[in-house]
């Protein structure tokens, strides 16, 4: 009896060793329930400020920053400055390509008549002359502006329908010269008539006349007493010389008397007679010794030339 009571005693010695070789050497620490883990953070301070740090990260919202606030208060990242550009002269290349210019008007226009072949010239801009400058006297040759009526601060001094002209048969005048429609038309005629053809490819042609005077409220000669001039009437234009295009001067003061130059002098003297009812020169008196007096008014069935 006592031997079977030891050999199960044995037998359980075994057993509970291989049990203990078997077991952990350490047991896991057990998770504790919710209330366990308040009752842990209420006696360690050190817990209960880990979960409120805790708490807090995970319970507070994160603000919405507004547009504009968020610009404020979050300045744009620096942008890293480009690096230069070297080309294979050297220098540096231009990191922003230039604007490119405005089309040209008409590029389609441009394009379709250069494929078919064709060489299209613009037309030149038109010539536009200050003052409302333009054809005067229904003469396409006379050229100037119109004016209003000059009354005259004298009896007998006025001027109906004056124009100002500035060119006559495509020559100009040194001034502008204020006259009637009739003395134009007659200075017209004597320029392609007489000047131009007289006077030739002498210096390379007439390039300008030179105006000594033209409409004036005043008597003949300006002496007192005397009779109101033509060129109160706007009806007489005097000239002193004849321009060439080569910078030189016919003047009749000089000219009339000169052994070269006086022919040509004559026939522009001469040639006026007709076209003008008064023809004024160097042999008529001493007033006129360095101009012609060309003028309108009529003397009878003739006039007047000296």
């Amino acid at each position: 009896m006592r031997r079977g009571w030891a050999t199960l005693a044995a037998a359980a010695l075994l057993a509970a060793g291989a049990a203990v070789a078997e077991a952990p050497l350490q047991s896991p620490v057990p998770v504790l329930r919710p209330a366990a883990q308040a009752a842990e953070a209420a006696a360690d301070p050190d817990q209960r400020v880990l979960q409120a740090v805790e708490a807090a990260i995970v319970i507070s919202p994160v603000p919405v920053l507004r547009p504009e606030e968020g610009a404020a208060a979050q300045p744009a990242p620096p942008v890293a400055p480009k690096p230069d550009v070297v080309l294979a002269g050297g220098g540096p290349a231009v990191r922003v390509s230039p604007r490119p210019g405005p089309r040209p008007p008409n590029l389609q226009r441009r394009s379709v008549v250069r494929a078919s072949g064709m060489l299209v010239q613009p037309p030149p801009p038109p010539t536009r002359t200050p003052g409302r400058v333009t054809v005067v006297c229904g003469d396409p040759s006379i050229i100037g502006q119109p004016m209003a009526p000059i009354p005259g601060r004298i009896a007998g001094c006025r001027v109906a329908n004056p124009v100002r002209v500035t060119s006559v048969g495509g020559i100009s005048l040194s001034q502008a010269a204020t006259l009637d429609c009739p003395t134009a038309q007659a200075l017209r005629s004597w320029v392609d008539a007489t000047l131009k053809p007289s006077v030739g490819r002498l210096g390379g042609g007439v390039a300008s006349l030179q105006v000594a005077a033209h409409y004036s409220c005043r008597t003949r000669n300006n002496q007192p007493g005397a009779k109101v001039s033509e060129h109160g009437r706007g009806k007489a234009i005097d000239i002193s010389a004849i321009n060439l295009r080569n910078g030189q001067s016919l003047t009749v003061l000089k000219g009339w008397r000169d052994g070269s130059i006086g022919p040509v002098m004559k026939r522009l003297h001469s040639g006026a007679c007709g076209t003008f009812g008064t023809v004024l020169g160097p042999n008529s008196d001493r007033f006129h010794q360095d101009h012609f007096h060309f003028d309108t008014a009529r003397h009878g069935n003739g006039a007047y030339c000296r």
